[in-house]
């Protein structure tokens, strides 16, 4: 924690006294050796007595790569890829869940590339996917061109955005300043705004995403043929931008916990913030790609075949494959968007009942 503040105490002093908060949360996350995500600390496990902060949905019950790997299957087929990319690969649980299903399927690919900056993790991952070791390769960026099945759970939300604020019928960029040895909270007026007009005039918090929905261009512009598929929690862009969320939707995960402060523990826990999946859409589209379909983690995974899996389960094994699609849990909160390029679009088989796209 101390390096890591060293350094972005720096880099405050060398930006003029503020940072934006998607370059201290770039740091905070990212920065080598120190960033949450790039330092040795638990990060993913089903309980706090892990020493994890959050879980995740391969974390949580095998079903969910399983499945996952029949949409996976099908878009190698409409296609015609035979390699498959996963971004953010966490503990490399997802990993292993799709190359076995993939296996059992008996779908041969050529490849399975994971792109991810943290160093420990990739560690972790090698070793859970020793037995895939001839298929499996790691890179820290994408290439200039690149064909395939592209898969990310829960990647967007890591991804820096931007804080605004409006204050005063004022809108501000929030950003990060030293007050003596603290750091604070610091408001500069900007001509940025939220992709919708905000109705009324009360103080009003939220996010816009131009990290994010610029990775999805780059990968746009770099998949000459194939297929992708993000898994995150977020809304619809009418959805995020309701008068009503005035708070936002950033928060920090630490040991099971959630809270509202970026500026405690930095490099400890987890900051995050919810999709705009309407931005996604957008994104994925000017860089040529187009719309599968968009819905909800529960209707995805019911149209992957949920309840065939479910039956054969153990009673013990099926509570944590329905936390996948309770309506409390992961199932509405999580959607998935499904995108395309250089195939005719395909009635998609997690997008056959349930689909949303014309809400985004």
């Amino acid at each position: 924690m101390s390096a890591l503040r060293s350094h972005i105490d720096q880099a405050i002093a060398e930006a003029g006294g503020w940072l934006g908060f998607d370059r201290f949360m770039a740091l905070a996350l990212y920065t080598p050796g120190l960033g949450y995500y790039a330092n040795d600390t638990a990060k993913f496990g089903a309980m706090p007595d892990s020493g994890s902060d959050f879980v995740t949905a391969p974390e949580l019950s095998p079903v969910f790569g399983q499945l996952l790997a029949a949409q996976v299957a099908e878009a190698l087929a409409a296609t015609g890829t035979r390699e498959v990319w996963e971004f953010g690969a966490g503990t490399g649980a997802l990993a292993l869940q799709v190359l076995d299903e993939l296996q059992r399927l008996g779908v041969a690919i050529e490849r399975y590339t994971i792109v991810d900056l943290s160093g420990t993790l990739r560690a972790r991952q090698q070793a859970r996917l020793a037995a895939h070791a001839p298929t499996v390769v790691w890179a820290d960026a994408l290439p200039a061109r690149m064909q395939g099945v592209v898969v990310g759970n829960e990647v967007l939300d890591a991804m820096p955005v931007q804080l605004l604020a409006r204050v005063g019928g004022v809108w501000h960029e929030r950003g990060v300043a030293r007050q003596g040895e603290a750091l604070v909270w610091a408001d500069r007026p900007t001509d940025l705004r939220p992709p919708l007009e905000v109705e009324g005039e009360h103080d009003y918090e939220t996010e816009i995403h131009a990290q994010g929905e610029a990775f999805i261009r780059t990968l746009g512009e770099r998949l000459e043929r194939g297929a992708a598929f993000f898994i995150d929690y977020g809304f619809g862009e009418s959805e995020y931008y309701h008068p009503q969320r005035h708070m936002g939707t950033t928060v920090c995960h630490y040991q099971h916990q959630v809270d509202s402060d970026p500026l405690d523990k930095i490099g400890l826990k987890d900051i995050t913030a919810h999709v705009n999946f309407t931005g996604t859409a957008v994104a994925a589209q000017e860089a040529g790609l187009e719309v599968l379909g968009y819905t909800t983690q529960a209707h995805f995974l019911i149209n992957c075949g949920l309840q065939q899996k479910l039956e054969q389960l153990t009673q013990i094994q099926r509570v944590p494959a329905l936390k996948l699609m309770m309506e409390h849990e992961m199932g509405e909160l999580f959607k998935v968007i499904g995108l395309c390029k250089g195939v005719e679009p395909w009635n998609a088989l997690g997008f056959v009942q349930g689909d949303r796209t014309h809400r985004l």
